[in-house]
């Protein structure tokens, strides 16, 4: 076991090691949100929320404040 230690506190080693860990992480991730496709379509909705500007809620001249009154609720 103190072999290990050993190897794995080797900067060399550990980098290898942390690159491994957090890119299984991300593809884990990745894997997990587009798998089922009822949670992929929901992200892929999610696309243009950056560019959409119609209930801006810096606009002055819609008071309603309610961004999901056109969308089905599940």
């Amino acid at each position: 076991m103190a072999e290990f230690w050993s190897w794995i506190t080797d900067l060399g080693n550990s980098k290898i090691v942390a690159l491994l860990l957090f890119m299984s992480t991300f593809i884990a991730i990745v894997i997990y949100l587009f798998a089922s496709s009822r949670r992929s379509r929901r992200f892929e909705s999610y696309r243009y929320i950056p560019l959409d500007d119609e209930d801006s809620p810096l606009d002055p001249h819609n008071a309603s404040g309610d961004r999901n009154k056109g969308e089905k609720q599940s």
